[in-house]
């Protein structure tokens, strides 16, 4: 299929974790707009779009280029910008094509946003400590945009603490107190949320009112996280790394996808760099640049022969790599990838 380390993506697996975060979103009540940063590949997103969504969330600018380019034309970059004069021209050129929405959590980075032809969703911190204002400030930061001009959409959160074991149920919580407070804030400062968006893969099974919009991203693929999480079995992971068993140094498996495959992400309770979805047991337990090493209980496949790898965190992978080879043949391009401002 292609030379190793290579993106294997089995496209039936794809179609169903589409299938069934649409019909959730469905069941839920709020619309779908899937976070493309994960996949950053046009065949995706409109797999997603013909499954329901109502549009994409990317990440970038960058990243929001590539798939208005592809003809995708309702875009939320989901980020807190930051817009300097390029910024203002490159989103002034997206504004003028697509339906286009930015993010925003402080008065003074509003400021910059003034005459674009964007509409605006304040940022709130629900949980994770990232970016995003107090949910209380909401409704005053929201005037404050609305004073410059700008349509203000709503109001949108992160919430990032879902990735630990046992969490998801309390961050989706967590999430929908605290994006109640900022529409209740919004309201009252007379800049009422048409949007209450929200949602990652590990919460999303918890949606709950006030959300009306859902973006989750890694849903897509899953990957060793979402495993380790629950939130998926094996059966449910769409992509892996392909790689070749190139040592058996010291009774374990040495394949050539290291860091700079699977990327080099571990969450401090992940239990190895990556998963065997052929063999739950075994571990990798250390990555270099150009290698892994797995501990590999009973019979070690032998050398020269192909293995595949699930990564932790398969949107660092997906960034690594040009192209994914599809599992009955064929390629698709990573075609965001790189575009990371």
């Amino acid at each position: 299929m292609g030379t190793t380390p290579y993106l294997r993506l089995d496209v039936a697996v794809l179609d169903r974790n589409l299938a069934v975060m649409a019909d959730a979103a469905r069941a839920a009540g709020v619309a779908l707009r899937p976070h493309a940063k994960t996949h950053k590949c046009p065949q995706i997103a409109a797999r997603q779009l013909a499954a329901g969504a109502v549009g994409l969330t990317v990440a970038t600018i960058g990243e929001a280029e590539v798939f208005a380019a592809a003809g995708f034309d309702d875009l939320f970059i989901a980020y807190p910008l930051w817009v300097d004069t390029d910024a203002a021209a490159r989103l002034r050129a997206l504004g003028e094509r697509v339906r286009l929405a930015v993010g925003c959590d402080s008065a003074t980075a509003a400021a910059n946003l003034a005459g674009l032809p964007a509409e605006v969703l304040v940022e709130i911190d629900s949980g994770h400590h990232r970016s995003g204002v107090d949910p209380d400030a909401a409704g005053e930061l929201a005037a404050a945009i609305s004073g410059l001009g700008q349509r203000v959409r709503g109001v949108f959160t992160f919430p990032g603490h879902s990735y630990s074991p046992d969490a998801r149920r309390a961050a989706a919580s967590d999430e929908a107190a605290a994006l109640g407070r900022a529409a209740a804030s919004m309201a009252a400062s007379g800049v009422p949320a048409q949007v209450v968006s929200g949602g990652s893969t590990p919460s999303a099974e918890f949606v709950a009112s006030p959300l009306t919009e859902l973006r989750p991203g890694v849903y897509v693929f899953g990957d060793a996280q979402q495993v380790e999480l629950g939130t998926i079995g094996f059966e449910r992971v769409a992509l892996t790394v392909a790689a070749t068993v190139v040592s058996h140094a010291g009774g374990r498996v040495i394949t050539d996808a290291g860091s700079k495959a699977l990327g080099a992400d571990r969450a401090p309770w992940a239990s190895g760099y990556g998963r065997v979805p052929d063999l739950p047991e075994a571990r990798i337990v250390a990555l270099s640049e150009h290698h892994s090493t797995i501990e590999w209980p009973g019979p070690l496949p032998s050398l020269g022969s192909e293995v595949l790898l699930v990564p932790n965190h398969v949107c660092n992978a997906v960034n690594l790599a040009e192209e994914y080879h599809l599992a009955g043949g064929g390629t698709w391009p990573v075609a965001a990838r790189g575009r990371n401002s």
